[in-house]
Parts: C-alpha cells; sequence; structure tokens
C-alpha cells in the first residue's frame, strides 16, 4: 500500500481598512483587496488637496486588472506593465489638469501564487510578514533615511525622529522612468502579511505591531493597530491590510470581486 500525503491548500483570509487620521483633512490613501485573486495592494498619494487622492486612485484603478493567471514571471510582468501604464498616465494628468504641478503616490503590493509571495513596491509604504512570532520588513523604503542607514551614516534609533524621515526618493507620477523593487520569499500556512502605509507604522512601533498580530485574530488586531495609531495623533492618513494563511479544503469555492477603497 501507497503512503499518499494530500497537501490542504492555503486559504488566503485578510481585513482591510483606511482612515483619513487626527490632522489631514483628506485621505490620500487608497487599498485594494482581492482575496480571491490572492492580491493586495495599498498607495499612499502625495500633492496635497485632492491630488494624491487621484494619483493612489489611479493605481488602485489599474491594479484592479490584475491576472493571477499565468507563471510566476508572467505575473510579475503584469503588475509591472501596469504600473509602468499609471505612471506615465498620472504624468499626463498632472501635465495636462494641474499645469504641471507634481503629484504622485507610493505603492507597495503583495501577490501570492502557490507558496511563492511575490511584493513590487515603489515608496515608503511597506509589507511584513509575521512568522512565529517574528515580524520582517520584506520591502525596504525607498526614502532618504534608509539610504542613510544602509549607507552607516545614521542608527535606526536616530532614523526614528529624524526630521527628514518623510522624504522619499521614488514614487510614481513622479519621473517618466519609473524603478519598482521586487522581493519574491516563500509563504506557509499561519503566515500574516501586513501592508500598510507610513501613517501607521510611524505611529506603532514594531514591536507593537508584532505583538498585536501574534496575539489578536486579523479584523480585532486591524482594529487595534488603527485605533491605536488614531490615539496617538495620526498626523497622517493611516491604512491597513492584514492577510492570514489559513488550512483550507480540497474543494474552491468563488468569492467576491476585488474590493477597493480610498478616502473621499
Amino acid at each position: 500500500m501507497k503512503d499518499i500525503t494530500v497537501r490542504r491548500p492555503v486559504i488566503w483570509k485578510s481585513v482591510h481598512d483606511t482612515n483619513v487620521g487626527m490632522v489631514r483633512e483628506i485621505n490620500e490613501d487608497s487599498v485594494l483587496s482581492a482575496p480571491q485573486l490572492q492580491f493586495w495592494a495599498v498607495a499612499d498619494g502625495m500633492g496635497g488637496y485632492e491630488a494624491g487622492n487621484i494619483a493612489s486612485n489611479m493605481i488602485v484603478a489599474t491594479l484592479q486588472d490584475y491576472n493571477s493567471e499565468g507563471t510566476l514571471n508572467q505575473v510579475v510582468n503584469h503588475i509591472e506593465d501596469c504600473l509602468i501604464d499609471v505612471n506615465h498616465r498620472i504624468l499626463e494628468y498632472a501635465d495636462i489638469m494641474l499645469d504641471g504641478r507634481m503629484l504622485g503616490s507610493t505603492i507597495v503590493s503583495l501577490a501570492i501564487k502557490g507558496r511563492v509571495g511575490i511584493c513590487l513596491w515603489v515608496g515608503d509604504s511597506r509589507l511584513y510578514r509575521l512568522r512565529n512570532r517574528q515580524l520582517l520588513q520584506l520591502s525596504r523604503d525607498h526614502s532618504q533615511i534608509e539610504e542613510q542607514m544602509q549607507q552607516g551614516y545614521i542608527t535606526p534609533e536616530q532614523a526614528e525622529n529624524h526630521p527628514d524621515s518623510n522624504v522619499i526618493t521614488r514614487a510614481i507620477g513622479v519621473h517618466n522612468e519609473l524603478y519598482i523593487d521586487i522581493n519574491v520569499f516563500s509563504t506557509q500556512l499561519g503566515d500574516i502579511f501586513l501592508l500598510c502605509s507610513d501613517g501607521l507604522y510611524n505611529m506603532v512601533r514594531k514591536d507593537e505591531l508584532a505583538n498585536t498580530l501574534a496575539s489578536l485574530p486579523i479584523e480585532q488586531a486591524k482594529q487595534s493597530l488603527l485605533q491605536l495609531a488614531l490615539d496617538r495623533g495620526a498626523n497622517d492618513n493611516v491604512s491597513v491590510i492584514l492577510v492570514k494563511g489559513e488550512q483550507g479544503s480540497n474543494s474552491r469555492v468563488p468569492g467576491p470581486g476585488p474590493v477597493s477603497e480610498s478616502g473621499a
């Protein structure tokens, strides 16, 4: 008799929220949650007034065309093509509608294909993974502070309250040539992924993120993290997506379509 082991699939469940915060008048963040496609994204707009909101909305609207079919390389190429396309369209919009005034947005995205995770990002919105109670940042900020830390000019402790902490070196909609970073990594049952804008991680310490994700169901964890940022003043928009891998059955049940959110 053969010993056959059936590898049951991992079902990726997610929750999300975005909030204007306690200081800003407009929410320039936008989020995309498509668990049935195993794809999620957070975009943090910039430009003031409604310009940043327009940029982040354009990015999320473009990524709603995400196609999970094909090979890993095809999935990566599809996301890259979407971001390159929307980069040019944001530049055109700024030139025509805003007399060349700059607007733009960060983007961090997570796609899961089989047991492989793919992060594509531009800017300082982040992706973390919690595994065995250890929180690992899977993206790396495109910021002046991050570059100075990498070169050894400042320590992580000095970076926390640095006056240039909000100065980013890459964004979508700023330059004709777009540089997108990619990280490919393993996923497994029980992993929790956190996608967020800087409005969250600037208010909540890394150890607090880890403890909350490790101790609460994802819906409660999302609410707890958002409330903690708001209680501390939330001087920026706050966006959170949590994705958790749970044990699935061998049958697949179709889910709802993609959900996107942005501030009014």
